[in-house]
């Protein structure tokens, strides 16, 4: 390297020193900026974000109105990214597809021919091969651009010109939705019924200060291009379009058909917006797989034009309804549509509006663009009478006028002279031409002059009452819905709304898990797993060193495990979330928050219909309903208030009408179990009075069974009615000796 590349002065001087935070503030304000207001938020009054906005244009420029031939994309494409839209081909080309599916816009705005891809997910073709013009909606968009109706700008290289907004005579930011993502903001609107929103915007017009629960009763809700039925109430619904915030529920459409002797077969019609059905299919195929859905046996995509998706049941005796809303809770069939009307008020300032800003903003825009078509027409109107008065001077002095064209040097300035013409008269008389001399010509300029006066006093009126612009507006809007209505294949209403079906919750819950035999397994140091069938013989179980079985019973992978501890608090576990048989298990204390002090008292299957007497070491209990001891969360539920050193020891089913009780100290109490308080959560009340010691044991029997129990031999002992008179007493009581045959354990079991 020879030369020396180095400016002469060693280049310091044009170094400026920034604070690096200042500049990244800077720098990165101004992209937000630039993403909120040129890319990602749709403009209040069209609907629309500068990319598509541009591509109407571009269409629009080439001449692609909705009767016109079509053209291929790739000339759109190329348009729109060399005069307008400096971003990729890709991206604009996406943008146009969009525009073009029926699937994704409620009401599109291009048309296309060619494969423009499907709700399965598939692309479209490449723009080289697909087609398009516009449709009516476009056309409306863009009534009257050409008259002035909105403010041009420049073109990101100065060359040519674009609209800032379009005139907009449908009502395309609710009717086709939107949804973006730009820096720290988001919008997404749903698409809604244009037949709606025109009656809407006419009550509004009828009643200014309608409230958003007058404009509810027409736009009921979205209405979205691939149907569905929306389950939300009317007040969530109302909520949403009162702050622009909000959500709908959408559910899938199915009914069931007969297939004769009682079997059926559950089809699904409609799916949710935007989900790809192919994906959702393919869902639900892994959750049969998983077994996730023990109701169903299989489903098929039977989809030609129309959707139609078909579930087989596994039996005819299943429920179609529990079926669904299993498959609702599990899949997308189900799908929540987020509602955030954020966009950009007056072309400049994004902000979240509720129903009524928004029509009253496009209201407000029709009504300008109706004044600046106004005032345009009026100027053309006054340049052409203008030019007609010029006509008739040249007719009433026809031989004149032809002498000062054939003899003057100077024809235009003799003109004006001679009969006090503008220079604008004067031009228009020198370009005539000489077919127009004829008579009957001169009928005709006093028709079109009088014609257009009258036009132009009409126009003058308009402009200077409100209530003829209001007037003009709505019949504007009149004709909008005539062509949108709801009679029509388009306008039609697609998303129905019904409230949720009262479906059992818990048959929901069951419906979701596959139906198994297991056996849970719970050892003295609380590690908890479940074997698969229904083992009678525990003793070949193995555990970790120095542990030992605490508690073993059978179960379905469907029911709940209810796990009391020494502190009195129940947790509750779905017999299909146990770990496995393999090994040793888990520990309790990693799936549920129990305190280290504690321990397991006892484990069982959570039935609805029972209920325990549930006692304290002390000897306190009280009777609870199974129902009440349920736990949702890892936090488990405390039943009974047991402080140290009492803890809680022991849990009995309730049967018969009397309840025995032993202590340490061999003393047994029998009383009525009508004596013992029904409680969800509480200490208790005192069972057996001890001088020192606790409780023992305890059961529940009828009175008129007798009392049993067996001794460690397995013999079986029982006390009838009179027998055990000595031992009934009132509760909370000392109680007697226990009868001759009593186990020495001081247990019921032996």
């Amino acid at each position: 390297m020879g030369q020396n590349t180095l400016p002469p002065d060693g280049g310091d001087d044009n170094i400026l020193p920034v604070d690096l935070k200042a500049a990244l503030e800077e720098r990165y304000l101004a992209y937000a900026l630039s993403t909120i207001t040129q890319r990602a938020l749709p403009d209040v009054r069209d609907g629309l974000k500068p990319v598509h906005r541009r591509i109407i244009h571009a269409m629009s420029e080439m001449g692609l109105r909705s009767n016109s031939s079509f053209k291929k994309c790739a000339r759109i494409v190329g348009d729109v990214i060399g005069k307008f839209h400096p971003h990729g081909d890709q991206s604009v080309y996406d943008a146009l597809v969009r525009l073009a599916q029926d699937f994704s816009q409620r009401y599109p705005i291009v048309d296309g021919q060619g494969n423009f891809g499907n709700i399965d997910g598939d692309n479209a073709a490449a723009y080289r091969y697909t087609e398009a013009r516009m449709t009516d909606v476009a056309t409306l968009l863009l009534e009257g651009i050409d008259q002035d109706a909105v403010d041009f700008r420049p073109t990101y290289n100065e060359e040519d010109e674009e609209p800032v907004v379009l005139p907009g005579a449908f009502p395309n930011l609710l009717a086709n939705g939107s949804s973006g993502i730009a820096v720290g903001m988001a919008t997404s609107i749903p698409s809604h019924n244009a037949h709606e929103l025109c009656d809407a915007a006419l009550h509004l017009i009828r009643q200014p200060d309608a409230p958003v629960e007058k404009l509810v009763e027409f736009v009921q809700g979205p209405d979205l291009p691939t149907g569905g039925i929306i389950i939300d109430s009317r007040e969530s619904i109302l909520e949403a379009y009162r702050t622009g915030r909000g959500g709908f529920r959408v559910r899938a459409k199915w009914q069931t058909e007969d297939l004769g002797r009682g079997g059926y077969q559950i089809v699904v019609t409609e799916i949710p917006y935007q989900v790809q059905k192919s994906r959702l299919i393919e869902k639900i195929a892994e959750l049969l797989i998983a077994r996730k859905l023990p109701l169903l046996e299989d489903i098929r995509d039977e989809s030609a034009e129309d959707v139609r998706i078909v579930l087989v049941p596994k039996s005819r005796t299943v429920d179609p309804t529990i079926l669904m809303e299993s498959l609702f809770k599990l899949s997308e069939l189900e799908n929540r549509i987020p509602l955030n009307m954020n966009v950009l008020s007056m072309g400049r300032v994004p902000r979240v509006m509720g129903l009524r800003d928004v029509l009253v903003e496009w209201l407000a825009h029709r009504r300008e663009v109706l004044q600046r078509r106004s005032r345009h027409r009026l100027a053309a109107i006054d340049r052409r009478l203008e030019i007609l008065g010029g006509y008739l001077v040249a007719y009433l002095n026809l031989d004149e006028v032809i002498r000062i064209i054939r003899e003057e040097d100077e024809p235009k300035v003799s003109l004006m002279e001679t009969f006090s013409l503008t220079d604008v008269q004067a031009e228009a008389i020198l370009n005539m031409r000489l077919r127009s001399l004829r008579k009957l010509e001169e009928f005709e300029i006093r028709t079109e002059f009088d014609t257009l006066s009258k036009e132009k006093a009409e126009i003058e009126a308009l402009l200077a009452s409100d209530e003829k612009q209001w007037q003009t507006v709505a019949w504007e809007i009149g004709e909008v819905r005539k062509k949108f209505a709801k009679a029509t294949e388009l306008g039609r209403r697609r998303t129905q709304f019904a409230s949720a079906p009262e479906a059992d919750v818990e048959a929901i819950q069951q419906a979701m898990i596959e139906k198994e035999p297991v056996t849970v397994v719970i050892s003295e140091k609380g590690w908890i797993r479940a074997l698969k069938g229904h083992m009678t013989d525990t003793s070949g179980l193995q555990f970790k060193e120095g542990d030992a079985l605490k508690v073993a019973f059978p179960a379905q992978t469907t029911d709940k495990v209810l796990i009391v501890t020494t502190g009195g608090k129940v947790f509750t576990l779905g017999a299909d979330k146990l770990p496995g048989g393999r090994g040793h298990g888990e520990p309790l204390r990693i799936m549920v928050d129990m305190e280290n002090d504690q321990a397991v008292l006892t484990a069982f299957v959570h039935d609805a219909s029972r209920k325990v007497v549930i006692a304290s070491q002390a000897g306190n209990g009280f009777i609870v309903s199974e129902t009440d001891m349920v736990a949702n969360t890892r936090k488990g539920k405390q039943v009974m208030n047991v402080g140290m050193p009492d803890e809680a020891k022991l849990v009995v089913p309730v049967r018969g009408d009397h309840v025995a009780v032993v202590g340490e100290n061999r003393k047994m109490l029998v009383f009525p179990l009508a004596q013992l308080p029904e409680m969800s959560r509480g200490k208790g009340v005192r069972l057996q009075r001890y001088k020192d010691g606790g409780i023992s044991d305890l059961r529940c029997f009828a009175l008129a069974d007798g009392l049993t129990w067996d001794d460690s031999a397995g013999r079986n002992f029982v006390r009838t009615k009179d027998e055990l008179a000595e031992w009934l007493a009132d509760r909370a009581t000392a109680g007697r000796t226990v009868p001759k045959g009593f186990p020495r354990s001081g247990k019921f079991g032996g």
